[in-house]
């Protein structure tokens, strides 16, 4: 059978993960020559697929496609932190380690989403997929205890310019790459293929 045929897919039946077919295919090894054909090395390919489990964050990464910025807040009336807001999503409170609460924070990123810092970088991992450079920006909103790392689609960072949050809605990945970022007043047709502002 083909290995792209075969390859592993995953269903959750009755609250379980069930894998199907092939999670690691090998490839057959090529030698590497030297510039005088003296054997160097091999290379030895292999695809291989991973489980990306989100448990409790899941609500999180499918909000992005709906427009939506999630994050959550510590409601227990026991903790010294109660009423903290955080974004990045955290399922429990690091304090008192109770369940948040999920709430949306989309308005206030609008309104208020401001750049802390920024690092400009053309070097990147192995497997980005964003165009260089890449600008990444630390956000900081009115009345969120946490700072949220993403990047800007366009425009140059500044520290402390309001910038709005944009959405990947069509064609999602359902990964962080599905939110970034803009100068506030840009304009929907400035926008990368499949981003929008919220709906």
């Amino acid at each position: 059978m083909n290995n792209q045929n075969n390859r592993g897919t995953v269903k959750v039946v009755n609250g379980r993960y069930r894998p199907n077919g092939k999670f690691h295919i090998a490839y057959p090894n090529t030698p590497i020559y030297d510039e005088n054909d003296k054997l160097m090395g091999v290379t030895n390919p292999r695809d291989l697929t991973h489980i990306h489990a989100y448990g409790g964050e899941a609500i999180f990464f499918e909000s992005l496609k709906d427009g939506k910025l999630l994050g959550t807040q510590c409601n227990n009336p026991d903790c010294e932190h109660s009423g903290n807001i955080a974004i990045p999503f955290k399922i429990h409170c690091p304090d008192c380690l109770g369940k948040n609460t999920v709430i949306d924070l989309t308005k206030k990123a609008y309104e208020t989403a401001t750049v802390h810092t920024f690092m400009i970088t053309e070097r990147t991992g192995a497997f980005n997929t964003l165009k260089k450079p890449i600008k990444f920006i630390n956000i900081e909103f009115e009345g969120v205890d946490t700072i949220l790392m993403s990047y800007m689609s366009f425009g140059e960072p500044e520290i402390g310019m309001k910038v709005v949050p944009i959405f990947k809605t069509v064609d999602p990945t359902f990964t962080i790459l599905d939110l970034s970022w803009v100068p506030k007043g840009s304009s929907a047709d400035e926008l990368p293929e499949g981003f929008s502002f919220s709906k």
